[in-house]
């Protein structure tokens, strides 16, 4: 049977109307070709541009291998002034990626070069975009954010190969316990059933942004991202109106990564061992069980 893997919906241009009753509501991805039409960054986001304004800062890279139990989550691999970075990038494959970083806080002025889609919903943080930054075949493990916001991410100047999953596949998936990202010992492109048996059958759907699409992911989807080209994205980020939602944000952001840290701290290997055998174990229970329903 394999993967599943379905388009995402595309239009380029939706009304709010449409957009709540069809996709937000129901919370199923889009991709909105047009959104960023009104947007200067659209044009003025060059590589040369943002050389030119944030060029100098120093940024944390990451890479492809598995996390080190022994560091805390998100350590990056390397570091590199931004405009050496964003020449790597141009020249050659690499997968070094930019993760979470925020141009805005050394160059203000680019608040002024993008637009949050309210005229399709509200909630958004407008002062606290993420940029993410990658060379072509770098990967983002899969995993869904920790906040559970909805996102709208808007890819630049090349293409991204992208694989969304429901929440409710998060057993399947091999979901790390205590965590909101899955097992690193398998590649969801061409995975080994039979290593991963329960990946078998999993529906999920899948896209390739081009420069000045927007991708609208709903609260908890789970999302994989392959650069294809060294490109980069802007995530906007907007709060669901769910006061459940909202609560598990708040525990997921508090008790649950505190809890993991302290424990990833102390017992390290020990910890990630037994978290790992525990994945394999849940994902498993799900398969027989003929979960999710």
């Amino acid at each position: 049977m394999g993967l599943i893997l379905t388009p995402i919906d595309r239009v380029d241009t939706i009304s709010k109307e449409d957009f709540i009753n069809n996709y937000l509501k129901p919370r199923k991805p889009l991709v909105i070709r047009k959104a960023t039409e009104s947007w200067p960054a659209l044009q003025k986001w060059t590589f040369e541009y943002l050389k030119e304004v944030v060029g100098n800062q120093t940024v944390p890279l990451y890479d492809s291998s598995k996390a080190d139990p022994s560091k805390a989550i998100n350590a990056s691999a390397a570091e590199m002034k931004f405009g050496d970075y964003i020449d790597l990038i141009q020249k050659q494959p690499t997968d070094l990626r930019i993760f979470l970083f925020d141009p805005i806080k050394h160059a203000p002025a680019l608040l002024d070069d993008y637009r949050s889609p309210k005229d399709l919903m509200g909630g958004f943080l407008d002062k606290y975009p993420n940029m993410f930054f990658g060379g072509a075949g770098s990967v983002t493990f899969l995993h869904y954010d920790i906040d559970l916001a909805h996102i709208f991410h808007t890819h630049f100047h090349g293409r991204k190969h992208v694989i969304l999953f429901d929440y409710k596949w998060k057993e399947r998936l091999y979901q790390i316990p205590f965590a909101t990202y899955a097992l690193e010992d398998y590649d969801i492109e061409n995975p080994d059933f039979s290593k991963f048996p329960a990946l078998d059958g999993i529906e999920g759907q899948e896209i390739i942004l081009e420069h000045g699409d927007t991708l609208f992911m709903p609260t908890g989807y789970w999302h994989w991202m392959k650069y294809l080209d060294g490109s980069f994205s802007i995530s906007l980020r907007a709060w669901d109106k769910s006061w459940a939602i909202k609560a598990k944000s708040l525990y997921n952001l508090t008790v649950q990564r505190e809890f993991d840290s302290f424990f990833k701290k102390r017992y390290k290997k020990r910890y990630m061992d037994w978290k790992e055998k525990l994945a394999f174990k849940r994902a498993n229970k799900a398969l027989a069980a003929g979960e999710p329903r």
